[in-house]
């Protein structure tokens, strides 16, 4: 069935009012991220200790969504180390009452775009492309806007990859 010419142009229209009206990216170029209930230093843990990102969001390499790390992940260093200071003894009070960490979202994406992280990470995609320099942020903030056109132009740079070329189909991240 041929599209009638009135749905050809109201689809672009509508497509280009859905990127116009979407809510900005929460932190997405302020700096500054949401508050957490603990106090988590990515600048320490990614950078200065050099953890992978895949230790404690092992998810990201085997699931479309990244995980946020269980409180036992955490524990298994924090049980010895650095249990004096105050954010540690909020960590295992959470550990204690066998509850998780109430964290609060840093990336945002509209409900109509699904990120599957599995596949960018097999690709060979490193984590700071989408997240920023996680590594040296003190509190983790939404680094890239994160919006269809810069999606879009890493997937153009990405399309002729001998490996892992990428998609340029609306439905791969829209669905």
């Amino acid at each position: 069935m041929k599209p009638t010419p009135r749905l050809a142009v109201l689809a672009p229209t509508l497509a280009v009012a859905m990127l116009l009206l979407a809510p900005p990216s929460p932190g997405a170029a302020s700096g500054r991220g949401p508050a957490q209930p603990i106090r988590f230093p990515h600048d320490l843990h990614a950078g200065k200790l050099g953890m992978n990102c895949l230790f404690c969001h092992w998810g990201a390499e085997k699931s479309p969504i990244a995980n946020l790390p269980a409180v036992s992940t955490c524990m298994g260093c924090h049980k010895m180390a650095v249990t004096d200071r105050p954010e540690v003894q909020k960590l295992a009070g959470y550990w204690q009452r066998g509850e998780a960490i109430p964290w609060v979202e840093v990336y945002w994406l509209p409900d109509h775009v699904k990120f599957n992280h599995k596949r960018h990470v097999r690709a060979g995609i490193v984590c700071q492309t989408c997240h920023g320099p996680v590594e040296k942020m003190k509190v983790l903030y939404q680094y890239p806007p994160l919006k269809m056109g810069w999606c879009v132009q890493c997937h153009r740079q990405h399309l002729n990859d001998a490996k892992n070329p990428a998609s340029m189909d609306c439905l791969v991240c829209h669905h």
